[in-house]
């Protein structure tokens, strides 16, 4: 029987547990999954520079989560972190005082700078980066291209991204997410032919403004997903009407969407109207909706979508991957 080829659109935390569930339920089909058999498209828009070294937040939280190494109670960095540079930038006023980084984390950005610096693109530098580790996954990210997220408030004034989330905690009221640059900006090597070859591409419970949104806006990108001749399966990051992380319900506001699972499936859209989703995962909770889901001309399939741990996630990924008939 072949390997099945299945391509992940993914960021932040519910992204790399969904990416987790992923790998596990190709293991437990007695596939060790390969850079051929899983591959995730990352997204990038919440990158910056800080204190002169770049960040990844969605390429490092995946990548982590894949190795084993990341830090399950805060959601983000390294397990067993240290933050003794963070205390001294802070000491002599540099970076950020409410943007913490670990010691291993500097580590890694401290590594992927200098590679930057020297000439390799971002491709390649996460491709360097996941030699460490043993992921069972190719990581790639959307774009080479920096085209980090800006917030433009409803007073006119911008903000990066992480300063509206991080430091704000999305409480100032958003006018529109740009992200400069990107209608130039072109698809990483490889994300156009990963999503052409698939036998199956996943749209992970992601914010689906600022995590799936930036991906979906590279050039090419959309265009790749509307031609690819394998199914386009959805999960929904909304659980009972309410978001199960994060502010997203603010950045879907934003964009005039309902905080709702039939609502976020109608902001993807349908393929045969020229949308992204074939099926759509929803969860028991708002099974109300499935009917709105099916007139919107999208297969809705009710299940589990909390991922509480890794089992829960293999579950959720088992249902996505039934459901697209793989």
């Amino acid at each position: 029987m072949p390997v099945p080829r299945v391509v992940v659109l993914a960021g932040g935390v519910g992204g790399s547990r969904f990416v987790l569930g992923a790998r596990a339920a190709l293991r437990r089909r007695g596939i060790f999954p390969t850079e051929h058999a899983l591959t995730v498209i990352v997204n990038t828009g919440d990158d910056l520079w800080l204190s002169g070294v770049r960040l990844q937040p969605d390429v490092d939280s995946i990548m982590y989560a894949l190795a084993g190494v990341n830090d399950t109670v805060r959601g983000w960095g390294r397990s067993g972190d240290s933050e003794r540079v963070n205390h001294e930038l802070q000491e002599w006023g540099a970076g950020w005082p409410w943007f913490t980084l670990g010691d291993l984390d500097l580590g890694t950005h401290l590594a992927r700078t200098g590679w930057l610096r020297d000439g390799l693109t971002p491709t390649a530098v996460i491709e360097r980066m996941s030699r460490r580790w043993l992921l069972g996954a190719r990581l790639l990210p959307m774009t080479d291209d920096e085209v980090d997220t800006v917030v433009v408030l409803r007073d006119g004034s911008r903000m990066h991204f992480q300063e509206w989330w991080t430091r704000h905690r999305a409480a100032l009221e958003p006018q529109r997410f740009e992200n400069p640059g990107i209608a130039s900006a072109t698809p990483a090597p490889g994300v156009v032919a990963a999503i052409a070859s698939a036998d199956l591409v996943l749209i992970a419970p992601s914010n689906p403004v600022v995590s799936i949104g930036p991906i979906l806006a590279v050039p090419g990108i959309r265009e790749a997903l509307a031609a690819t001749s394998g199914p386009v399966v959805g999960v929904s990051p909304i659980i009972g009407g309410r978001v199960v992380r994060g502010m997203a319900d603010v950045c879907l506001a934003a964009i005039g969407v309902e905080t709702s699972a039939a609502a976020v499936a109608a902001h993807y859209g349908a393929r045969p109207g020229g949308g992204l989703l074939d099926a759509w995962l929803l969860a028991e909770e708002d099974a109300a909706s499935a009917a709105a889901v099916a007139g919107g001309g999208i297969r809705p399939v009710v299940t589990p979508l909390w991922m509480k741990d890794e089992p829960h996630s293999m579950a959720l990924a088992e249902a996505a991957l039934a459901a697209a008939g793989v």
